[in-house]
């Protein structure tokens, strides 16, 4: 079978699909990866081929309309930036649509596996009446909100088709543990998470625990393009008495740039591109910005997580965590350093949080792996 998977949106979308994609591959089918540009060295870096199928970056389509013209970016409620976040998702799927047309229509895939946010999937598949599977990047956390915002936003594409509503799969694969998928949740078969990052050469301490408490810090891979996410978000948790005074092993996990103005500064800590999947598991406690593949990986690795959250919409699915006791969420990433440092000692005394992450780490192992999802998309067809 032919398998043409659809991905772009920034580097976490294609972290999260990635595995799929391997899997399918390692069943013996072909498989393309199309995606924006910028994407495509970070896929043909996970050794999967890697189709460009516009120059749009994520960027542009989140913060310019479709003329280029510049966006404000919402400070008001979690709605407006649920809408904001969701037209952004659209503009970058309407940027991709004709050149994942022209690759299907050329390559003639057996089934189109796309990203839920991935848009061009649903619409080259409907048009070509193809099979459609849909697959949520992180923790469910779709809302009536930016759907419609993503639905409003595509509707030159959608009126062009015919259609007012954007295209259910035929196959909707959720990879969020049960006991925190929220009751409202569009109907799924689940598939389990696994980590689908990049890697580095590994030393020792990276697999091992220390002495101390290890503590994580990390703002995800957006931090190499977010200001906020850079030193901005660092400095005021690294500064916190309750992380520098010595009682823990602190890892920052970030891009070599950002490493390095840190250790200028505190040459104590470990600070670099760290695989997080690898270090999750010999850690007490990661602090971090609430994005989908962090959750996700530390998660799976049944570890208690603070979350700073970047922008309030980010909150929104870590809420549920949160209610099962695996997690706190802060309002935001501006938190005082008292209420930080209560946070941190509230997750590594109370051996509940633990306990209850590693609860969920349990339910993600029971769900379906990648290989037994691509038996299923087999019969597809």
């Amino acid at each position: 079978m032919r398998f043409l998977f659809v991905t772009g949106g920034g580097s976490a979308p294609v972290h999260a699909g990635i595995p799929l994609v391997w899997a399918a591959r390692s069943a013996g089918h072909d498989v393309l990866v199309a995606c924006p540009r910028e994407n495509t060295e970070l896929i043909a870096g996970l050794g999967l081929p890697a189709y460009p199928v516009t120059d749009l970056g994520m960027a542009d389509a989140i913060l310019k309309d479709r003329e280029g013209n510049w966006l404000p970016m919402p400070t008001g409620s979690e709605k407006e930036q649920m809408d904001f976040a969701g037209r952004g998702f659209a503009r970058l799927s309407a940027g991709c649509l004709e050149g994942t047309m022209r690759l299907a229509e050329s390559w003639q895939p057996d089934v189109i596996v796309g990203g839920e946010y991935n848009h061009a999937a649903h619409l080259v598949a409907y048009r070509l009446g193809i099979p459609l599977v849909s697959h949520t990047w992180a923790i469910y956390d779709r809302t009536d909100v930016d759907w419609q915002g993503a639905t409003s936003e595509l509707e030159p594409e959608l009126s062009a088709m015919g259609l007012d509503a954007i295209p259910e799969p035929v196959v909707f694969l959720d990879i969020t543990p049960p006991s925190v998928r929220p009751s409202e949740a569009v109907p799924a078969e689940p598939m389990r998470w696994t980590p689908g990052n990049q890697q580095v050469p590994l030393e020792p301490w990276m697999c091992e625990r220390g002495d101390r408490p290890r503590i994580v810090i990390t703002s995800g891979s957006r931090s190499m393009f977010v200001p906020t996410l850079g030193m901005d978000f660092f400095r005021p948790l690294l500064d916190n008495p309750a992380v520098h005074k010595g009682d823990f092993e602190i890892v920052v996990a970030t891009s070599p740039a950002i490493a390095g103005q840190l250790k200028e500064t505190w040459p104590d800590i470990r600070a670099g591109y760290v695989p997080l999947d690898v270090l999750a598991p010999t850690t007490d406690l990661v602090v971090h910005h609430g994005g989908g593949v962090t959750v996700m990986t530390v998660l799976n690795a049944g570890v208690p997580q603070l979350v700073l959250p970047e922008i309030p919409a980010s909150a929104i699915p870590m809420r549920r965590v949160d209610e099962f006791g695996a997690s706190l969420t802060m309002d935001s990433a501006t938190e005082s350093a008292d209420a930080v440092a209560a946070a941190m000692t509230t997750l590594l005394s109370e051996p509940s949080y633990r306990e209850r992450a590693g609860e969920l780490s349990r339910q993600i192992a029971a769900m379906p792996s990648p290989a037994r999802v691509v038996e299923r998309l087999e019969k597809l067809v």
